[in-house]
């Protein structure tokens, strides 16, 4: 194991968007039992700071991992194609016209079940998202339109959150 190994290899876990994840969270477990600068207490400061370098990198392994939305991204980049939505957010007409639907029954949304029906329509749109991922990344390999559709189910998410604190301010 090296601090450079991707995060699939140090989990050692396959090299796919589809992921196992009680299996991830297990090995995320023994990882840190591993790593943990607590076992090298006794073994100097050196030692010390070296385990809590493999902690962290084994967390922020473990965080792009168990994120499908993270995966995705990481996975892209990794064979060349990054996802670089701070620079590209062109997104089809539809796509765009979705959005913006969305956000004006949010804005008309004034009870809790209005939220809540919107809030199950875009779950199914992220979840869709997803299974369109999985198809591009595990069987067709094609990364660019995977790194788009990661920036869609980057803005589905945005959406996502701001509906729930939506749901929280109606007290759900």
């Amino acid at each position: 194991m090296k601090l450079t190994d991707s995060d699939f290899a140090l989990f050692g876990v396959p090299l796919r968007f589809a992921q196992d994840r009680p299996m991830l969270d297990a090995r995320w477990k023994a990882l840190q039992s591993e790593v943990h600068p607590d076992r090298f207490a006794s073994e100097g400061g050196a030692a010390q700071r070296v385990a809590m370098q493999w902690a962290i990198r084994v967390n922020e392994a473990y965080q792009r991992l168990k994120d499908p939305l993270k995966r995705a991204a990481y996975l892209c980049e990794l064979h060349g194609a990054p996802i670089e939505a701070e620079n590209n957010t062109a997104m089809p007409g539809a796509f765009l016209m979705q959005q913006m639907e969305w956000r004006e029954a949010l804005d008309d949304a004034r009870t809790l079940d209005a939220v809540e029906a919107l809030a199950e329509e875009v779950q199914a749109a992220e979840r869709r998202l997803q299974q369109q991922l999985a198809t591009l990344i595990d069987e067709r390999h094609d990364w660019p339109a995977a790194a788009a559709q990661v920036r869609a189910l980057m803005f589905v998410v945005r959406f996502a959150a701001d509906v729930d604190r939506r749901l929280d301010a109606l007290g759900h």
